[in-house]
């Protein structure tokens, strides 16, 4: 082979071996750059698992706003756990133990259960879930009782310096008695001594004249025991006449009565008012023939009646009516008291006893009553009755007299227990209530004398309400 053949052989040979040298680097390169690139990928993988535990996509790109102000020379992370311990701090007092972020939360969420229990003894939290009621409003709660508390305080201690006030007043007022009554005592002792002193002087001039004095008394007595036995004897002649004069009268009442008996002194009561002309039992109403014309105003109460019978004597109606509205010849009433198996009829009458179209009723009260029947006396009850018969277009009187229509009597007055001396002292007043207890049962009995004398009727304070209407409004209130 020529030279220049060889040659170029050669060179061809180097470049071939150079190209092989470089192609082996070059894969022996990239396994490497491969093996590499494999190993960051794991680890990326591996932090980004990681990164993602610790915060997902949306928290990352949110973290600023979730953490708020990053502090110096920390983390995001490690800003949200001082954050963290400062709002555990805020609820547990003190700093947390150095415990995980779980463990903290458990701990201040024990801790509010415990404080939420505490101060449902003072106020009413309910049994809703803890985490939607929040401390603060638990302590505002507190704030408001206890200032409820302080506002009682300050008002029971306003009450505690009113009363110990009144005390030293009272305590003022008693000393300032004290010593008037201690004046009296002396003035009275002074008083007690002079009468002992008059009894001595009396007791000495007896002693001297004893005799004389038993002498002129043996003689009065024995001219007092003549005229005692003349006045006995003429008292049972006077009676012996007037026993003889009484069965007369008695036997001559029982021919009178046999030939004519006594008016019926009750016959006003029994006078019917008016009628039904109409009934809606729907609307609970009735329409009655009389109306202004006649009197009648918005209020007035009626009882009902049946129309082919007679107004029973105890006035115990059906049902009871009360005025709603009055035109000049009729009147509209709700009814306000009735019974299913009595229902009102078109025809049937009504009656007040107070109410008259045509006159003025009067009317005497007396007694003891208990308006409302609760068990108690009413201390106004006659005043009370007397307004509602004046309201009614009646008139109530004081006294009996030959004027009077009706006496509505209650129930005896009670009279108190006479006081004792020791009692009077403590209560000045005692005495005169006990004797303004005895007048007002013998004014009780005085009014029962005259109204029999002169045949007036009587009525019961539960007969009374039947006859007016009024028996079911007495529970109402305003009734009276």
């Amino acid at each position: 082979m020529p030279p220049r053949r060889r040659q170029q052989t050669a060179g061809m040979l180097y470049t071939l071996i150079i190209s092989i040298g470089f192609l082996i680097a070059f894969i022996a390169a990239a396994v490497i750059f491969y093996v590499k690139a494999e190993d960051y990928r794991t680890r990326l993988d591996t932090s980004q698992r990681e990164i993602n535990d610790l915060a997902n996509n949306t928290e990352r790109q949110r973290i600023g706003a979730i953490v708020g102000a990053k502090q110096a020379g920390k983390s995001r992370l490690g800003s949200m756990v001082d954050y963290l311990d400062r709002m555990a701090s805020l609820i547990i007092g003190g700093l947390p133990q150095d415990t995980s972020a779980e463990v903290k939360v458990q701990n201040a969420d024990r801790e509010v259960g415990n404080a939420l229990n505490l101060a449902r003894e003072y106020i009413v939290i309910g049994n809703s879930d803890p985490n939607t009621i929040g401390l603060i409003r638990v302590i505002r709660g507190l704030k408001t009782e206890l200032d409820n508390i302080m506002k009682a305080k300050l008002a029971t201690e306003q009450q505690l310096n009113d009363l110990q006030e009144r005390f030293k007043n009272a305590d003022k007022a008693n000393s300032e008695k004290e010593q008037v009554l201690l004046a009296e005592k002396d003035k009275l002792q002074q008083q007690v001594d002079k009468i002992k002193q008059d009894y001595a002087q009396l007791q000495a001039l007896l002693e001297q004249n004893a005799e004389e004095q038993v002498k002129t008394l043996t003689a009065q007595l024995e001219q007092e025991k003549t005229n005692s036995k003349e006045l006995n004897d003429i008292l049972l002649k006077t009676q012996a006449e007037l026993k003889t004069v009484e069965d007369m009268m008695r036997r001559a009442q029982q021919e009178v009565m046999e030939i004519k008996p006594p008016p019926d002194s009750e016959v006003l009561a029994y006078k019917p008012d008016g009628k039904i002309i109409s009934v809606d039992d729907q609307a609970k109403v009735v329409n009655l023939n009389i109306g202004s014309n006649d009197h009648v105003y918005r209020g007035l109460t009626f009882s009902v009646y049946d129309g082919g019978t007679a107004i029973p004597k105890d006035g115990k109606g059906k049902a009871e009516v009360e005025v709603f509205d009055v035109a000049e010849t009729f009147s509209v009433a709700l009814i306000t008291r009735s019974e299913i198996r009595k229902p009102i009829l078109q025809g049937d009458i009504v009656a007040n006893l107070i109410w008259d179209s045509d006159k003025t009723n009067v009317f005497v009260v007396v007694g003891d009553f208990d308006l409302d029947n609760d068990g108690y006396i009413d201390y106004n009850g006659v005043d009370k009755i007397k307004a509602l018969i004046e309201k009614w277009g009646g008139r109530a009187a004081d006294t009996v007299s030959i004027d009077t229509d009706f006496l509505v009597l209650g129930k005896q007055p009670q009279v108190l227990r006479r006081p004792t001396f020791e009692e009077q002292d403590l209560d000045p007043s005692a005495m005169e209530k006990y004797q303004a207890s005895q007048e007002r049962l013998n004014h009780y009995r005085d009014v029962q004398s005259q109204v029999q004398a002169l045949w007036i009727p009587i009525f019961t304070y539960e007969r009374f309400l039947y006859f007016i209407g009024y028996k079911g409004h007495i529970g109402r209130a305003g009734a009276f």
